[in-house]
C-alpha cells in the first residue's frame, strides 16, 4: 500500500494496510476531475525535485497540495489518494487496491469528503441545498468511501469544514437513502439484506461498466479479479459471488412489479424491452444495481433461512419494513426466476 507524505507529497510504500494503519494515515475521498495527477507523475516530481532540493509538493496538482496541507495541519504524516498511490499499469496492483479499498477506508483515522462542486455557504438552507446537489452522491465508489470510515469529514470547495458524518447524519440519509444506524456504525451494514443494500448504489453512476460491480465489492465483502474489458458480465460474476456466500434471497428481488398471472399491477420495470424482450423476470440476476431501486423495502428475516436447493418449493421470508405495497406475488415472480435456464445477459 502506497501512502503520500504529507510535508512534502512523495510516496511511501508499506508492506500491508495494518503496517499503514498502525502508521496513522487519513485517506480522501473525491470526485476525479478529467486530469488527475497520476501515479507515475508523482514518483517523476519527486526525482525532480531532489535534483534541485525542492519540495514536490510545491509543484503537485491543487487538490494533491491542499489535501496534503489540510492532512499535516490536523497532524498526520500520511495522507491516501487512490488517484496517485495506485500504480494503473500494474493490473495485479491495481486489482490488489480495488479489492482493499474497503479495508484501506475503514483503516484510516479519518475520510476526508471533498465537494469540489460545493462552496462554502452561509446559511444552513443554503448548505444543505448544495451539499445534496453534489456529484459526490451520485458516483459508485463514493458509496463505500461514505460507509466504511468510523470518522467522515466533509469538506468544500475551499476546504472549509462542512461537517462530519456522524453530525450530518440525517441529511446524508435523505440525500443516500442509507439508513442512520448504517451512518453511524459501518458494523450496522450486516443487519440490512442484500436488496437494500444493492438499492443504496442504484441511482449511483460509474465511468466504467465494470465499476458497478467492483465498487460494491468492499459492501458484500466479496473478492474477486477486477478484469476491465468484461463490461455488465463483472456484475452478474459479483452476483454469482454474493450467492455463494449468502443465503439470503433478497438478492432476486429486483425490477420492480412485472405483469403476469399473479400480479395486478402495471409494469414499471426499468428495463429496455429492446435488450431484454418482453418480460424481465425470466432472468434470474439482475443486469446493474439500477435494477434494485425499489427494493429498498426488502428485508430478510434470519429466523425463516431456507435452503437454497428447496427453492422454488420455497422461499424465504421477505418482509418490508415500512410497506407492503410491492410485496404481494414475489415468490412467485421468484419461482419464475428460479425455473428459468436464463441468467442476465453480459
Amino acid at each position: 500500500m502506497w501512502l503520500l507524505s504529507t510535508a512534502r507529497a512523495e510516496l511511501q510504500h508499506f508492506a500491508s494496510p495494518k503496517q499503514a494503519a498502525e502508521a496513522g494515515f487519513a485517506i480522501l475521498s473525491h470526485v476525479w476531475n478529467e486530469k488527475e495527477q497520476t501515479f507515475q507523475e508523482t514518483q517523476a516530481l519527486a526525482a525532480q525535485c531532489d535534483a534541485d532540493h525542492s519540495n514536490p509538493r510545491d509543484r503537485s496538482t491543487p487538490k494533491v497540495r491542499q489535501s496534503c496541507e489540510f492532512a499535516e495541519n490536523q497532524d498526520f504524516d500520511w495522507i491516501w489518494n487512490d488517484a496517485c498511490c495506485i500504480d494503473k499499469t500494474s493490473s495485479s496492483e491495481l486489482s490488489e487496491a480495488i479489492n482493499s479499498m474497503f479495508t484501506y477506508y475503514s483503516l484510516a483515522e479519518v475520510c476526508y469528503a471533498y465537494l469540489e462542486d460545493v462552496p462554502s455557504a452561509d446559511n444552513s438552507i443554503a448548505s444543505y441545498r448544495q451539499l445534496r446537489s453534489s456529484r459526490w452522491f451520485r458516483r459508485g465508489w463514493t458509496l463505500q468511501e461514505l460507509i466504511a470510515p468510523d470518522q467522515v469529514l466533509f469538506l468544500s470547495r475551499d476546504w472549509t469544514a462542512i461537517g462530519t458524518k456522524a453530525e450530518l447524519s440525517a441529511t446524508l440519509e435523505t440525500i443516500t437513502k442509507i439508513p442512520i444506524p448504517v451512518l453511524r456504525s459501518p458494523e450496522n451494514i450486516r443487519n440490512y439484506s442484500i436488496a437494500q443494500r444493492m438499492s443504496w448504489a442504484a441511482e449511483r453512476e460509474t465511468t466504467r461498466e465494470e465499476d458497478e460491480a467492483y465498487c460494491l465489492m468492499g459492501i458484500f465483502d466479496i473478492n474477486m479479479p477486477a478484469l476491465y474489458g468484461e463490461g455488465r458480465n463483472a456484475f452478474q460474476r459479483l452476483q454469482e459471488e454474493i450467492m455463494k456466500k449468502s443465503v439470503d434471497t433478497s438478492l432476486f428481488a429486483w425490477g420492480g412489479l412485472i405483469k403476469g398471472p399473479h400480479f395486478n399491477h402495471t409494469d414499471f420495470s426499468p428495463y429496455d424491452n429492446a435488450v431484454f424482450g418482453d418480460n424481465p423476470c425470466v432472468y434470474l440476476l439482475a443486469r446493474s444495481p439500477s435494477a434494485f431501486l425499489l427494493s429498498s423495502l426488502y428485508e430478510y428475516d434470519t429466523d425463516t433461512l431456507v435452503r437454497l436447493d428447496a427453492l422454488p418449493q420455497q422461499h424465504s421470508k421477505l418482509r418490508p419494513s415500512r410497506s407492503s405495497r410491492i410485496m404481494r406475488g414475489f415468490p412467485s415472480l421468484l419461482s419464475s426466476r428460479m425455473e428459468s435456464v436464463h441468467t442476465s445477459p453480459s
